[in-house]
């Protein structure tokens, strides 16, 4: 599967930054200033001592200034969030029925799907890592469901695959035909003590009956013919049908097609094969905050400028329906604005920190939800949630609903990409973004066409308040600019998924308010 350089630094370098913990250099300089990465995960800091006489005013309404205002008002602080928005969650959205969206130069969408229909063009799916994500959902009350984020049964389709090019394969046969042939492969090399220097003999023995039953080898010849479990030609049943197997895929094709690496027998951290999302939608979460911070949230209102003395802050604003400008007041700021807006921001930051702050950039990211009459995925096709991979250019990812099973209608994810595939597609008219995910999707689904009703599409650089998907750090930038940004500077203390090594995750967001109130209430209690 072709990938773009993009996505590869987005979710594979940066989950392998995390799980081994990026630099020890930076790691060292960010503990002995006490902003390592939080150890606590799975629940906020327990912070002493009483923020009751200071006001925190927080920038954004997103997931993690909502994270932080609600941490903060416990502790007894006078809280103001601004939001520019007529709504809270920042990228954390979810479109259904009247939702609306217009993006920069763009024209305006308005969701068209059916009662219950839905579409998270935002965060999707929730990992079981995430326990900081997970100890809100327990704390709000929000229930969870499955989200399927890897089925053996759905459709791996390439265009550039060799021999198996154009045709519909199973995840499950790839996985199961490439594990035989390998397995046979180890195998007899075994019995043919080409690995003699390498293992005795009881090991010799002890990898011969593992390599056996991991690759379905016949025992009397160590060979692999296919196993049930890539699928059958003709499922088993009823009177006289013990069924018929399928024949495999050959192993010289699979490794000319390079489609072997689509799929992996280990999921990546954390894309775990089941996962959750909020029954609804995704939105479930911001929604949980706000109705907790209630009137401590003030919309419609767009930062202008931010300046800070020694004895405070000012936040100058502008009501986004009336054009007034006023003046917000407080003695500590928590700004949690993407940095790709907040370097727009008027502010009075001193030059090293506005460098810092330019020294990331943003990932393009497009999604669209395409409603469908009909959910042949189920019918027709007997698959259940997960995702079709696909090398076909501007597509990525189409994702299958993991709720709604056997009812009419459904939505389904028609594409999820990144870089210059969302720059080229998000330069599109809404429906023509659709005509272009529906001319993909019927290659792989002949009913595609005939089911799809409307569609909903995103284009996170393009969307005003945002100005894309997540950070996407570098290696310098990590080194010298991150330690810069998570110190703040004076009053003024930074929050969000760019402040962490969960970049585009909301665990990300709500990890780094966690850890940076801890830092601003030392500071206030100091």
């Amino acid at each position: 599967m072709k990938r773009l350089t993009t996505s590869l630094t987005r979710r594979e370098f940066l989950h392998r930054a995390a799980a081994v913990g990026g630099s020890a250099l930076l790691l060292n300089t960010m503990n002995a200033w006490g902003m390592g990465i939080a150890s606590r995960t799975g629940a906020p800091p327990a912070l002493s001592g009483s923020g009751k006489g200071k006001k925190v005013v927080v920038l954004g309404a997103g997931l993690a200034g909502m994270t932080a205002a609600y941490e903060l008002v416990k502790l007894g602080y006078q809280v103001e969030v601004l939001e520019a928005r007529g709504f809270a969650g920042g990228r954390c959205q979810t479109a259904r029925k009247g939702f609306t969206l217009q993006e920069l130069g763009g024209e305006m969408q308005t969701c068209r799907f059916d009662e219950g229909n839905y579409i998270n063009h935002g965060p999707w799916r929730i990992p079981l890592d995430h326990q900081s994500t997970l100890y809100y959902t327990r704390q709000f009350d929000i229930p969870l469901e499955v989200m399927v984020n890897d089925n053996d049964h759905a459709w791996v389709y390439m265009e550039d695959a060799g021999p198996l090019s154009k045709q519909r394969l199973r995840a499950a046969q790839v996985k199961a035909d490439m594990r035989g042939h390998v397995a046979e492969l180890l195998a007899k090399s075994v019995q043919a003590r080409m690995l003699d220097a390498s293992l005795t003999p009881d090991d010799q023995r002890l990898l011969l009956d593992y390599l056996e039953h991991e690759g379905a080898l016949r025992k009397t010849d160590l060979v692999y013919r296919g196993r049930n479990g890539r699928g059958w030609a003709v499922p088993p049943g009823a009177g006289l049908n013990p069924g018929q197997p399928s024949d495999p895929l050959g192993f010289h094709e699979l490794l000319a097609s390079k489609v072997g690496k689509v799929y992996s027998a280990v999921q990546e951290f954390p894309m775990h094969a089941t996962m959750f999302q909020p029954v609804g939608g995704m939105d479930q979460i911001a929604q949980g905050f706000a109705k907790r911070l209630g009137k401590k949230i003030r919309y419609g209102t767009e930062v202008q400028s931010i300046r800070q003395s020694p004895d405070g802050v000012t936040i100058a604003v502008k009501d986004v329906k009336s054009g007034k400008l006023s003046q917000v007041k407080a003695d500590w700021c928590l700004c949690a604005m993407p940095l790709s807006v907040l370097r727009t921001v008027d502010s009075d930051f001193s030059d090293n920190f506005k460098a810092a702050m330019k020294s990331v950039s943003y990932a393009p990211v497009g999604k669209i939800g395409l409603q469908m009459k009909r959910r042949f995925w189920e019918e027709d096709d007997q698959i259940y949630g997960g995702h079709v991979l696909t090398d076909m250019k501007g597509i990525n990812t189409i994702s299958l609903p993991s709720s709604g099973w056997q009812k009419k209608k459904g939505v389904v994810l028609g594409y999820y990409h990144y870089a210059l595939d969302a720059i080229e597609v998000s330069a599109l008219s809404p429906a023509e973004r659709a005509e272009f995910a529906v001319a993909a999707g019927e290659k792989i689904f002949p009913a595609y066409r005939d089911s799809y009703e409307n569609a909903f599409s995103v284009a996170w650089h393009r969307v005003q308040y945002n100005l894309g998907g997540w950070a996407e750090w570098d290696q310098a930038g990590r080194e010298k600019a991150y330690p810069t940004l998570l110190a703040g500077e004076g009053r003024i203390m930074l929050a969000g998924e760019h402040l962490s090594y969960l970049t585009g995750w909301q665990a990300g967001a709500i990890e780094s308010a966690w850890q940076q109130i801890e830092q601003l209430h030392k500071k206030a209690n100091a």
